[in-house]
Order: structure tokens, then sequence, then C-alpha cells
């Protein structure tokens, strides 16, 4: 697959590197064809370059060979390739690489020997560690050192802050930060590991492997914390700073500054004050005070910056007085932040010290008005006056942070300043905003369930506006360090309201991007705080909550444990749109473990409270789950009424989760009775979840359209809508929702003259479903094997048809 094809065009390009594959397989286009599902004349159109074939193709291709099939999609997307694209991953879609670097600061001085000494160290060895004390220019340099290789690292540029040092947090554990770098790629979380730093470590390397990305890891605190953050085989580099010589990474050259020289001091004094350094400049009249300057600064960069700025805002000033302010501090770091401290005002102040109680690493203007409780017009004024006075940086438009050592200041002042009853209420209120915010963007965000009132403290004058889902999405990705932390935060001083309420409002975020490992743990402290607060409506959600998460996670007996228990504080409680929520589950739960009639009778339970409760959300998403039961029951006719009834309940979002169940109900319900209208109710579908970016719903889209496609009678067009879906859920290494596939797509290759792929397909089903305790898809590849062993092994084929019916009795008498 590494050859080229000289001048040919790109389709004679793919036939060449498919003739190579072709020839890793070992096998001739008769025995390549049985193995892939092909026809041999299709095969050979393929082989030839006559025909461009459809991806599926190539990926059954790929893999029998053992090969990526990623490396030939560019040059099969320009190929003439008569069937849809398949959908690309939001990985794929992106405009443009992400970039998370901080701003590159304008001021940029000195440090030429160390930059060129770290350019010099990445470009052999891939990752450099930079480590100095404190203030020194540490993130500086790396910041500065990553703008300059961005160009030659296109993928992505990347940043993380590790908070080795931050006073009144723990350092960011490896786990967290390697969920938040492979999120920051676009990884889909269903590709992420969910157990184990060795395999997040691995799936980390293994996507660099394939990228050219600069990462800076900032404020290490050690080595255990950033060896599994470093990039493995490929062009990735990594630039770490700490406070520490990272002795332990053996393989990561060390680069320690120093504070910078007088003469790169003088220089960036001179740059930050605006001053120029002319001889008609305040520093040059009185190069004793300046010089006193420099030394009361330390020769840090951030000492330097601060005090250049007090210069700058006070052009009355001579250096005489800067030097007078700044003597009544008592170390360099004191004297640059209190000399700025005391050119604010009271409420600029007030807000200065707040910022220091925050518990995420950035903020915005939303936050700092809650922090304050004062209007968002005045909280972004103040913002720009502590941005003016360089005690805030801003990374990025709209978003905002503190140095660790102005942070630490900051938050020293406030517990000096500030009576502990205020603090508590200013957390409180950030604490209450967070989960506030987090209701309004999932609420913008369509989910299985309506939302749930907020009682965690009174809502915050002013919430970021969500327009559309996407721009809920976007909230959540920019701020869920900072929601996780305020989460954490809220734990720590038993604000247990705010950890019971808000990973109900996360659900919908990580079903598309954290995958369920870290949902299942936010559940479990949301049950612990609930058995605190006492509250037996809250106690029953609790338990209801954390068995969706154990469901989610493939853990279906906790699940069911879990919902029992729920099950029990609901019939006391009689709160009947919790109840609702549970039998909705439940009956998911049901379904997934195959039984007969037990999940329809639950999602129609669910309608019902859910339409006494007055919540015609829920009440549609139960009806379209009816309708999907009972189509897997062989009840069509009421399967397609029940799908016509949501799908006439108006809703703006095409995504929207009730309708696009609804529509697949609907398309492989009359598939045969009105193949045209089944057909555009099935592209819909496909077309919404594909807009929707939901990797999972496009393969049970794709899956859907195979089925119907095969009652159409049109069995090519079906076998390859089946492999489409096959190749997407490898794409995901997604093998557990294949049990869900695998004896339609089985059916649809019987039909189509394909009977050792059909038996293949019926055999993996049997070898899945027991694992995942459905008897009902393992009774149908029973019934499945049985069919296509009647004439070859009729003992082989009575067994499996005796095992199938044991199955379905079980399954009838529950």
């Amino acid at each position: 697959m590494t050859g080229r094809a000289g001048r040919a065009g790109p389709q004679e390009e793919l036939a060449a590197r498919l003739r190579a594959l072709q020839e890793l397989s070992g096998l001739g286009v008769r025995a390549l064809a049985r193995d892939t599902g092909l026809s041999s004349s299709s095969l050979s159109r393929y082989l030839n370059g006559q025909t461009a074939p459809p991806w599926p193709a190539v990926v059954a291709l790929c893999r029998l060979a053992k090969r990526d099939p990623r490396p030939l999609r560019p040059l099969w997307e320009r190929t003439s390739n008569p069937l849809p694209a398949p959908p690309k991953s939001s990985r794929q879609g992106r405009p443009r690489p992400r970039n998370d670097l901080p701003r590159d600061v304008p001021d940029f001085t000195g440090r030429e020997d160390q930059l060129s000494a770290l350019l010099e160290v990445v470009a052999g060895h891939r990752a450099v560690c930079v480590d100095g004390m404190a203030g020194v220019g540490k993130t500086c340099l790396a910041v500065h050192a990553a703008h300059r290789l961005a160009a030659d690292f296109p993928d992505a540029q990347l940043y993380v802050d590790l908070h080795g040092f931050t006073e009144g947090r723990p350092p960011l554990d490896p786990d967290s930060a390697l969920r938040m770098l492979l999120g920051a790629l676009d990884v889909p979380s269903e590709r992420v590991p969910q157990d184990g730093l060795e395999q997040l470590a691995a799936c980390w390397r293994s996507e660099l492997a394939h990228r050219r990305v600069v990462v800076v890891l900032d404020n290490a605190a050690d080595a255990e914390q950033v060896r599994p953050l470093l990039p493995g085989a490929g062009d990735s580099v990594a630039l770490i700073t700490s406070r520490n010589r990272l002795l332990g990474l053996d393989q990561v050259p060390p680069l320690s500054l120093d504070v910078l020289s007088p003469e790169e001091s003088a220089e960036l004094l001179a740059r930050a004050s605006g001053d120029g350094g002319g001889p008609d400049g305040r520093l040059a009249r009185d190069p004793g005070s300046a010089a006193e300057v420099l030394r009361l600064c330390g020769h840090l960069p951030l000492a330097l910056r601060l005090a250049g700025a007090r210069l700058r805002h006070r052009p009355g000033w001579t250096v005489g007085i800067l030097v007078e302010r700044m003597a009544e501090g008592a170390s360099e770091f004191d004297t640059a932040f209190a000399m700025s401290v005391r050119q604010l005002d009271r409420a600029q102040a007030r807000l200065f010290r707040l910022l220091g109680l925050l518990p995420g690493e950035s903020f915005d203007e939303y936050v700092a008005a809650a922090l304050a409780d004062v209007p968002l017009r005045t909280a972004r004024a103040m913002l720009e006056d502590l941005l003016d006075a360089h005690l805030v940086q801003q990374p990025t438009a709209g978003r905002y942070r503190l140095h660790d050592l102005v942070h630490q200041h900051a938050r020293r002042a406030a517990a000096e300043q500030d009576p502990a009853a205020e603090r508590e209420r200013a957390l409180g209120r950030v604490l209450g905003y967070y989960v506030h915010a987090a209701a309004a963007a999932d609420a913008a965000m369509p989910f299985l369930t309506p939302g749930h009132p907020v009682t965690a403290g009174p809502p915050p004058a002013a919430l970021p506006p969500f327009a559309d889902k996407n721009a809920a999405f976007a909230w959540l990705v920019a701020e869920y360090t900072n929601l996780i932390a305020a989460f954490e935060t809220a734990a720590a001083v038993g604000a247990d309201l705010h950890v019971c309420e808000l990973p109900r409002f996360l659900r919908a975020y990580f079903a598309r991007r954290c995958g369920t490992m870290h949902l299942n743990f936010l559940f479990e402290r949301s049950l612990a705080a609930a058995e605190r607060l006492g509250d037996p409506l809250r106690l029953a959600e609790a338990h209801s909550d954390l068995g969706f998460a154990r469901y989610n996670a493939g853990r279906l007996p906790e699940a069911a444990d879990a919902y029992e228990t729920a099950r029990a504080l609901v019939a006391r409680v009689g709160d009947p749109r919790t109840e609702a929520e549970l039998a909705l589950r439940r009956g998911y739960l049901s379904w997934d473990a195959g039984d007969g009639e037990e999940p329809l009778d639950l999602f129609r339970l669910a309608r019902t409270l859910y339409e006494q409760a007055g919540f015609p959300t829920g009440a549609a998403d139960a009806a379209a789950a009816e309708a999907w039961a009972m189509l897997r029951l062989g009840h069509r006719e009421q399967a397609a009424r029940r799908a016509r009834d949501v799908l006439a309940v108006p809703h703006t979002d095409a995504a929207w989760p009730p309708a696009l169940t609804a529509r697949l109900t609907l398309g492989v319900a009359i598939a045969e009775e009105a193949p045209d209208e089944a057909a555009a109710q099935l592209e819909e579908a496909l077309a919404a979840a594909r807009a929707d970016g939901h990797l999972h719903n496009q393969a049970w889209c794709l899956n859907c359209r195979g089925v119907a496609l095969r009652r159409m009678g049109r069995h090519e067009e079906a076998l390859a809508s089946h492999r489409e879906a096959f190749a997407l859920l490898d794409e995901l290494f997604e093998e557990h929702w294949k049990i869900h596939f695998l004896n339609g797509y089985a059916e649809t290759c019987r039909l189509a003259g394909l009977p050792e792929e059909a038996l293949r397909l019926h055999r993996q089903a049997l070898e899945l479903a027991p694992g995942l305790g459905n008897r009902h898809e393992e009774a149908l590849a029973h019934d499945g094997i049985a069919a296509l062993l009647e004439t070859s092994d009729p003992a082989a084929a009575a067994d499996h048809r005796a095992a199938g019916r044991s199955l379905l009795r079980e399954l009838r008498t529950g």
C-alpha cells in the first residue's frame, strides 16, 4: 500500500493499490471474493480499474490483508464513486485543525539561546522539559516555541495545564489529562478505553503516530504525572514545563531557565511600560531607579511585566514613584502583585481576590458576574481593567485565566481580607452558576428524557445564550474541565444538592464525548450525596441515574439492581415523572436482555405516565421505543401506526431522538408495502444522523436501511448498506453493538446467495449474545444456523433449532 501508480488517474491508482492488497492476501479472485463477501465479477472490475468500488469493499479488502484502510480514503474520495460517501467523523469534518495554544506574548524578549536550544532538542528527541523557578517565563517560552512550530505540525496545536503547583487544587491526574487531549483531537468516545491508564496512554500514542501535533504540557508536578502523556512513534512533539527538574524522564532532555540577564530585563521593562528605551524615556532619565525596579522584580519576566504595566498606565509617575510603591512589598512577587492590586478600585480589587476561589482553570465573564454578584456588563468592564493591569490573562477571546502565582496571591488575599461567610457565598454562587448553565445547555440538546428542574441555588442573573444544540455542545466542550472541577469542589465543601444535580445535566455530553466510566464515577458520588440529604425522591433519582450509567457501560446486572432499588423508592414517593423515566430505562434494559413482551409493556407504562405528568417529549420518547418494540415482535402494522403518531409530534430538530427512532421503525415496517415511502423515511433518518454527527445512530440507520432494502428484494444495495454499517462499527471498536445487527445482516446474505457469509455472521452473533445477556438474538442466531444447515448437516440443524426454541420458551415464560 506504499507504492504509487505514477501519473495514472485516481481510479487507476486505487485499482493498483487494491491489487497490492490482493497480493498481500495471497488469494485468487474467487477466494478473495468469497472471504470479503463480494461477487467475483464486481471484484474483478475493481481490481482492473473498470469500476470504482464502494468504500465498504475497500475496507473489507484492507481488513482481509490486515492493513489500515484510512490512508486510502483520500484516494477513494477522488474516484467517481456511484454510492454516497460514508459519514465522516467529527475530526475529519473539522474546518480547521484544533489550536488550543494561549496567545503568544507580544513583548517576548530575550531567550534567543534558550529558544534555539529548545527547537534543536525537539527536532531530535520529540520532547523537552523546560524547568525553572516560578515566574521565570517557562510557559511563555514553551508557548512561544509552540507558535513557532505550528506550521510544521499542522494537525493540531494543543495545550493543557497540569496544575502541578496551583494552590487550592490537586494536580490534574494523567487519566483526566489523556481524556482531555483525546477529546481535543476529536477521537470518538467509543474509541477511548474506559479502564486503565496504560490503555489510555496507548490510545493517545496511537492517535499521535499518524499525525503531526505539538502539545504543551504546562506546570507538570513530577515525572509520573507526565510520562503517560508523552508521544511515542511518529513526528509529534511535546513541550513540558515544570518548577522541578523531572529526573525520572530519562528520554526527555531538560532545559533549565534562569532569570533574565540585566540587559534582557531592561529591554522587557521598557517594552512592557511603553517607554521604548529611548534617551527621552522615563527609564533613561532615571537609570538608578530603573535598576532598582529590575532588582525588586528579581529579573523575573512576570514581575517585570506587572511593574511595566503600572508604569504604562500611570503616565504621571516617575520611575522613582514606582520604586517607592514596589518597596512596600515583601518579595519580588509580592512587590509586583501588591503594587498592581493597589492601583485597583475597591470593586476591582474585590473581584480579583474572589477570582482566587474559582475551582476551574479558566473562566468567562458570566462566571465572573456570578462570582462577584454583579451585572454582566460590570463584570466585563472589570475584567478588562484586570487584563490591562496584567493580573488576568486572556488566552483566547472571551476566556480568562490567572497565572498560578497570581492565583495564589489572590487566594491568599481573599483569605486575609474577605470574611469566611462572604467567601462561602461567592463560591456557592459559582457552583450554582455551573449547575444552572449546564441545565440550560442540556435543555438545548435533545436527549432521551426531558430535563429536570434545578434546585441547587437561585438562578444567576445571566447565563450564556444557547441558540441551538451546536452552541450548547461547544459550551460544554469549553467548560468540561471547569464543570468537573466545580463538581469536585461541591463534593469537597459538602454542597450535596450540587453534587446530586450537576451530573444529570451532563448525560447528553457524556453520550457524545466522554464515554461511560467517568459518568459512572460521578453518579456514584451523586448517590452518596443523595443518601446524606435523605430525600426519598432524590435517592430514587440517584439510583435510577446510576443504573442508567451502569447500563450504558454494559454492566447490566448492576443496572438491574440499581433499577430495582429505585423502583421500590419510587413506589413510596409516587412521583409520576421519575416513575416514567425509570420505566423507560427498565424497558431499554429488558430490550437488550432480549425479553419478550416486557419491554413493550414498560414502554407503554412510561408513555402513559409521561402523559399523566404533562411531559409530551418524554411521552414521544416512550412511544417511539414502543413502536420499535412492536416491530421486533413482528407487529408491523401496529408499529407503523405508532411511529406515524410520533412523527406527527411537532419538532424543529431533524435528529430529535423520538423522530429518528420513529423514521427507522416506519421505514422497516412498510418496506414491502410502500417501498418508496420507506426509502424516503430511512434516507431522511440517515441524513439527520450524519448531520448530527452521532456515529452509533449512523450505524443503526445504515443497518435498518439494509434490512428494508432486503425486504424490497434489492439485495446488492442491502449488502452495501450493511457493510457500511459494520465498517463504521469497526472504526468505533464497538463489538458489542454488533449483536443488534448481525442476525439481520446474515439474513440478507442468505437471501443474496451468500450462505457461507450468512453462517459466519450467525455464529458471530451466537458467540456475542450469551456474554451480553441478549437471549433474543441468541435464539435468532440458533434459528438462522439451523436454516442454513438443514440440508448439509441435519443433525446439527436440529440441535440449533431445539436450542433456539428453548430460549424462546424461556423468554415467553419470563
